[in-house]
């Protein structure tokens, strides 16, 4: 079955459609959810109510740009709804705080697999982390960034760069064990 097949089945409520679909995407968006989520409870939450979000707006996707990307954007949107729910996501700092840098030319010695730089991410205070989440992985921009989570671009900067450096801290430690 295509992708537009799919969708247009899905809209209908064939339940082998949304079962596929929910099959095709559940393990990439339990990933995202994971990335926000501080366990893998909240994660399946998210990952639920994830999907029962896409089921409802099926008919609004505009088949413009890729769907997973769209399927993405709903994910990650859930994710921050659940963590502002939460009171889990605290962002206040502004850019001009910022009072340490990350160089763009430091690099560990050792590979870093991604599953372990996620772990490290999941370390970071939770503001930090959805930043980073959001502008290195996920490719949002500050401005984006700000506008979904209610907050100005200097802080989404601030909280990333805190981030980065937060993150060279963590490794530099790691390399002086080795």
């Amino acid at each position: 079955m295509d992708e537009l097949t799919l969708i247009n089945e899905c809209i209908k409520g064939n339940p082998t459609a949304q079962k596929k679909l929910f099959e095709k995407f559940a393990p990439k968006m339990m990933f995202v959810c994971l990335r926000y989520c501080k366990d893998s409870y909240d994660a399946e939450d998210v990952l639920q109510e994830g999907f029962i979000k896409v089921f409802g707006s099926l008919s609004k996707y505009k088949h413009e740009g890729s769907f997973e990307g769209w399927v993405r954007r709903v994910f990650v949107n859930t994710s921050l709804d659940f963590l502002r729910k939460e009171k889990q996501l605290s962002l206040t700092s502004s850019y001009e705080d910022v009072d340490y840098k990350i160089h763009d030319d430091y690099s560990t010695s050792g590979a870093l697999e991604a599953e372990d730089l996620m772990k490290i991410i999941m370390k970071l205070p939770k503001g930090y982390q959805v930043v980073f989440n959001l502008f290195a992985i996920e490719g949002y921009t500050h401005k984006e960034i700000a506008d979904l989570l209610g907050i100005s671009e200097d802080t989404s900067k601030s909280q990333y760069f805190r981030a980065r450096a937060s993150l060279k801290n963590y490794l530099e430690k790691e390399e002086k064990k080795v």
